[in-house]
């Protein structure tokens, strides 16, 4: 008869391995601790925390400015603008943006950068550089009209007589670009008398005097000598052209006459239609060459005003803005 309060080999295994809840508990939270301390630091050290603050980030951005990466510029300032909008600098990265979308050749980005400065930092330490630049986008944009009018709006508002004189300097030189030379020497004319020498306008006046020496063609002429086909061309100095238009008109007429003589008064006609509209462009080409030789003899004298007398108008590099002190260099363009 089986002993039942004797306890079986299976009972003494499972009483062999127990142990008691708290102590179990015990030991897994001290594995969880010694684990923790263990892992932790080497995970720290695996991922360092980098914290970027505002000095860090534009000095980051003045680097790529610096280099001239003008593009990689612009997203590190307005990175700082995003995250920094209470530092003091935020009126220097506004400038910078625009001022590296510019030498990127973004004119038209530059321009709203600008605008968007003067808008939200109407007192900025900028305001009559921005201005300027402004107006120089709106040159090379080929935006003539707009480049001049706000040069009169700088001129008229001026805060001194020089912002005053640069305004007007550079609106001659607009005019000089666009080939209207009365009103140029109108507006240096307005140059005051302090600064006509820092401006050099007396050399300028006397280049510029030159130009009623400059060989020019009329078109006139030009279309009374296509009357004979070729010589209107040959007038202005198209060789090639002239005798292009000298063959194609005579081979023309010949055909057509040829064709009457022969009564063969149709083909004489499609020849005679044909060869009207060779003739009128003949003339209409000739005074458009004229036209042509007189814009290229323009440009060329501009190309060697800007060359022999133009002046360079800025900030000196690393000048502070505050002091916004104009610099003189000679034969380099702005």
């Amino acid at each position: 008869m089986p002993n039942y309060f004797l306890p079986s080999p299976k009972d003494k295994m499972i009483k062999k391995n127990y142990k008691p809840l708290p102590m179990r508990i015990a030991i897994y939270m001290l594995l969880i601790i010694i684990s923790y301390s263990f892992f932790y630091p080497l995970s720290s050290f695996a991922e360092p925390v980098i914290t970027i603050n505002a000095d860090k980030q534009i000095q980051f951005a003045e680097h790529y400015f610096r280099v001239g990466e003008y593009f990689r510029a612009i997203g590190e300032y307005k990175r700082f603008s995003y995250f920094f909008p209470d530092d003091h600098r935020q009126e220097l990265a506004m400038y910078k943006i625009g001022l590296s979308y510019f030498n990127g050749k973004k004119f038209q980005e530059a321009t709203d950068a600008f605008n968007e400065l003067l808008a939200k930092f109407p007192a900025t330490n900028f305001r009559t550089e921005v201005r300027f630049k402004i107006s120089e986008c709106f040159i090379k944009l080929k935006e003539y009209l707009k480049a001049i009018g706000r040069l009169n709006d700088m001129a008229d508002t001026a805060e001194n007589i020089d912002i005053a004189d640069q305004a007007y300097y550079r609106r001659g030189w607009i005019y000089l670009e666009t080939s209207q030379w009365e009103e140029a020497e109108n507006s240096f004319r307005l140059i005051s008398k302090k600064n006509r020498d820092k401006y050099r306008l007396a050399t300028l006046s006397h280049e510029m005097s030159k130009k009623k020496d400059l060989k020019t063609k009329s078109p006139t002429a030009a279309g009374i000598l296509a009357i004979i086909p070729g010589a209107g061309h040959l007038y202005c100095g198209r060789y090639k052209d002239a005798t292009t238009a000298f063959i194609l008109n005579t081979a023309m007429i010949y055909a057509a006459y040829e064709a009457f003589d022969n009564n063969l008064d149709a083909l004489g006609g499609i020849i005679t239609f044909f060869e009207l509209g060779f003739y009128s462009g003949n003339i209409y080409s000739a005074v458009n060459c004229a036209h042509k030789y007189n814009r290229n003899t323009d440009n060329n004298f501009f190309e060697y005003l800007r060359q022999n007398s133009r002046i360079n108008l800025g900030l000196r590099p690393g000048q502070e803005k505050k002091k916004a002190a104009l610099v003189l260099s000679y034969n380099i363009t702005f």
